[in-house]
């Protein structure tokens, strides 16, 4: 008969994926069960007591404890290598619980100026408030990282591979500079997922995930994760019980069924990326494609060391101005206009006017962010029919 106590320390990644944290209940179910209750109830006044007094173990009220959310957690942390998860309502709710757990004011945080445009608005809008200043370094320059880390910095926050130009920054490199400060380093591992990155084995304390994107896998919820060590993870558990940015249980099935195709999905999407990246890349209508599966991006060989995969993001510019890259994105006729990305489905979008457009004229030069520039988030249908989708814009300008 099978252990169903039995550890997973030895299981791989797939394994993990389809079975870490599933604690069948009494009616012994195969798969995993949704519990959509907001509430739990005790044998006795006693039994209460203990419960929510935290002498003895068990659900109290969904917004913090929920057996679903916990089967997603556990299976998350499982998968990145880590003590401990925490779920949240979406991605940007999982940034800023951490910044609520760690940070108080006079804190500093020391970022990469290449940051999805929510997460800088967080930051220096709404953080700044809180008297927590961030200041934005160039993401691969580890010299720079290193000049603005004052005293009261207290936290690293970077995307790797960023959005949406595809710039590395070597994990275990930034992880020793944060250490030696006394300061956490943070990283966003939605491109990725730990399919093909694991940053808390290169030296990173927590991982930040956007469930909505690749972990879902097919654009139906939106949720978010924490994932890193106990000690952490305890104070932003008190966040979110507190303030109540928590995920639904029905989101959490969701993303956990999605992890168990996760790694069959990356694959695929990073076998499609990088079809399309080396094609884009001979367009006569494209001047430069942002990939770091392309031999010639300058931190190829970083990616290849530290990832498993090169992801399915990808930017590229086209001759011309915003009107060109509009009349590219509008010719198409399967890829869906969307700012979403992390779907099975291709998503096509103009970062400086929809993912990014909130940032200034000032922050968009220093990210990057051109009038030209298009991104693609490459799904999973024909090769052939994306190319070609794509192609009646891009034949168009030339």
């Amino acid at each position: 008969m099978h252990d169903e106590h039995s550890p997973q320390a030895d299981w791989d990644l797939e394994t993990l994926a389809i079975r870490a944290g599933h604690q069948r209940s009494h009616e012994q179910e195969h798969g995993e069960p949704i519990f959509p209750t907001s509430s739990f109830v005790y044998g006795s006044a006693a039994e209460a007591a203990r419960k929510f007094g935290g002498e003895e173990p068990g659900n109290i009220y969904s917004r913090f404890t929920n057996p679903t959310v916990r089967t997603f957690e556990q299976r998350l942390a499982a998968m990145e290598g880590g003590e401990r998860c925490v779920a949240t309502s979406s991605g940007m709710s999982a940034i800023l619980s951490t910044a609520l757990a760690l940070l108080e004011a006079g804190d500093e945080i020391v970022a990469s100026r290449s940051l999805f445009g929510s997460t800088v608005s967080l930051f220096d809008k709404y953080l700044g408030k809180l008297g927590i200043t961030t200041r934005y370094v160039e993401l691969s320059n580890l010299d720079a990282w290193e000049a603005a880390i004052t005293p009261a910095t207290k936290l690293l926050f970077a995307e790797t591979p960023s959005n949406p130009l595809s710039e590395i920054v070597d994990i275990a490199a930034l992880a020793e500079i944060a250490h030696r400060h006394d300061a956490l380093l943070a990283i966003d591992n939605c491109f990725l997922t730990p399919a093909l990155q694991k940053p808390l084995a290169l030296g990173a304390d927590l991982v930040i995930h956007s469930a909505t994107k690749y972990l879902d896998g097919q654009g139906r919820a939106i949720g978010g994760a924490v994932v890193g060590r106990d000690k952490e993870l305890e104070e932003l558990f008190g966040v979110v019980r507190t303030c109540g940015p928590c995920m639904s249980p029905f989101n959490a099935w969701i993303f956990t069924k999605g992890l168990e195709t996760l790694n069959l999905r990356m694959r695929a999407h990073c076998d499609n990326a990088l079809a399309l990246a080396r094609w884009l890349d001979q367009h006569p209508a494209v001047t430069r494609v942002h990939f770091s599966g392309l031999e010639h991006h300058p931190q190829h060989a970083l990616a290849a060391r530290q990832q498993q995969g090169f992801g399915a993001v990808l930017g590229f510019e086209v001759k011309g101005q915003r009107e060109a890259a509009w009349s590219v994105i509008d010719a198409t006729q399967m890829l869906s206009i969307t700012g979403n990305l992390g779907d099975v489905k291709s998503t096509i979008t103009h970062p400086g006017t929809t993912t990014h457009g909130r940032l200034s004229d000032d922050q968009k030069a220093i990210a990057g962010i051109s009038e030209n520039l298009i991104r693609v988030s490459v799904g999973l249908e024909s090769m052939n029919d994306i190319r070609g989708d794509l192609a009646r814009g891009l034949d168009a300008l030339v």
